[in-house]
């Protein structure tokens, strides 16, 4: 049996989904603002990142916990989506020391969100 309450579950599942939403606006903002500035593509991709960056800013507040939590967690999901966006669009290929950190931010994640009162 789990030791966490069902209110618990859904606020840390919904707090996920959250992180989710905004991490994909702000790592995928991110991405466009960079190859328009630093790799030459057309201005229309930095705009369409600046207006995902702006999104980011709007999903970070749907999240169901306070703040600095909010925030503190989220910032382990930037990452982690950093590295995976990294891969699947930039040809980024991380090593086993890129993994480790990955397990130990989730875990971090895990413990900051999940099974609060």
């Amino acid at each position: 049996m789990s030791p966490f309450k069902p209110d618990d579950m859904m606020t840390a599942l919904r707090a996920f989904a959250v992180f989710l939403l905004a991490g994909a606006c702000e790592v995928g903002g991110g991405f466009f603002v960079w190859k328009w500035f630093r790799e030459g593509q057309p201005v229309v991709w930095g705009l369409a990142g600046m207006i995902l960056l702006a999104l980011y800013g709007v999903a970070a507040a749907l999240s169901p916990l306070e703040f600095g939590r909010a925030y503190a967690a989220y910032g382990g999901v930037f990452v982690v989506l950093s590295i995976l966006w990294g891969m699947a669009f930039d040809h980024f290929r991380p090593d086993g020391r890129d993994w480790s950190g990955v397990a130990l931010i989730l875990f971090g994640i895990v413990f900051m969100v999940w099974g609060r009162k």
